[in-house]
C-alpha cells in the first residue's frame, strides 16, 4: 500500500519523503490556508522542488467552480504547471462530467469528496487516476466506513478498473491498518497520524528494558 501525506507543507512533505518514503501527496485548499502562503506560490513551490521525480501531488481547483467548462479549463492551467500535478475535482455531477473530459486530454484526476460505493463506481467507469473516500468524517459521526471500502475494491476489482483508491480524510492508525486490509491502493494522513502509526509505549518499555540489561551487562572486547 502506498503512503500520501495530505500536507500543503513543503518541510513536512521534504521530511516524510526523505524518512519514510511517502509515494505522493495531496493537499487542499485547506491545507494551502494552513501553510500561510498564497495558493500559486505554493503550488509553485510544489513544482520546482518535486521537478526531478516522479511524485504525484493533488492540487484543488477553486472549489467555488461549479461548471463543468470552467472546471476542465482550471484544470487544464494548474496541471500545466508540473507533470506530478494531479488536479483535484469534487464529486459532483458536473465534476464527475469534467473528469471525463480531463481523462479524454490526459490530465490525471483525483476525483475528492467521495462518499458512496455509487459515486466510486462512476470514478472508476471513467478513469479518473484515483478516486478518494473520505472515512474520518463519516466515522467521527458513528458511521463504519468498512463496507464503503470493501464494496469499493470488489467493485474495482471486479471491473479491473484502472483507478487507484485513495483512502482519505484518515484520522488514525487503526483506519490506515483498514485501509490496507481491504486492499486499498493507497492511504493519505497528516504529518502526525503516520508518527503516531509508527510508536507504541510498549516499544518504548521493552526498549527501556533492553537499555537497562544493557547498562547492567559488562561488554568485554570484540
Amino acid at each position: 500500500m502506498k503512503y500520501f501525506l495530505d500536507s500543503a507543507k513543503i518541510d513536512e512533505i521534504k521530511y516524510a519523503l526523505e524518512n519514510w518514503g511517502i509515494d505522493g501527496v495531496t493537499s487542499n485548499p485547506k491545507h494551502i490556508k494552513s501553510s500561510g502562503k498564497s495558493f500559486y506560490s505554493v503550488i509553485k513551490e510544489f513544482a520546482e522542488e518535486f521537478k526531478d521525480i516522479n511524485f504525484p501531488i493533488s492540487v484543488e481547483i477553486n472549489p467555488h467552480i461549479v461548471n463543468s467548462k470552467e472546471m476542465v479549463a482550471s484544470a487544464k492551467d494548474i496541471a500545466k504547471l508540473s507533470s506530478n500535478f494531479v488536479i483535484k475535482i469534487p464529486c459532483t455531477e458536473q465534476g464527475l462530467i469534467a473528469t471525463k473530459k480531463l481523462v479524454e486530454a490526459k490530465i490525471k484526476v483525483n476525483v475528492t469528496l467521495v462518499f458512496t460505493t455509487s459515486q466510486a463506481l462512476q470514478v472508476g467507469r471513467i478513469g479518473a487516476a484515483y478516486c478518494s473516500p473520505f472515512i474520518g468524517w463519516q466515522e467521527n459521526s458513528g458511521v463504519d466506513c468498512e463496507l464503503l471500502i470493501s464494496d469499493i475494491m470488489l467493485l474495482y476489482n471486479n471491473y479491473d478498473f484502472a483507478t487507484e483508491v485513495i483512502v482519505a480524510a484518515v484520522r488514525n492508525a487503526k483506519q490506515i491498518v483498514e485501509a490496507g486490509r481491504f486492499g486499498a491502493n493507497i492511504v493519505t494522513a497528516g504529518f502526525q497520524v503516520y508518527k503516531d502509526s509508527f510508536e507504541h509505549p510498549f516499544t518504548d518499555k521493552g526498549l527501556k528494558i533492553f537499555q537497562d540489561a544493557w547498562d547492567d551487562t559488562e561488554l568485554g572486547t570484540l
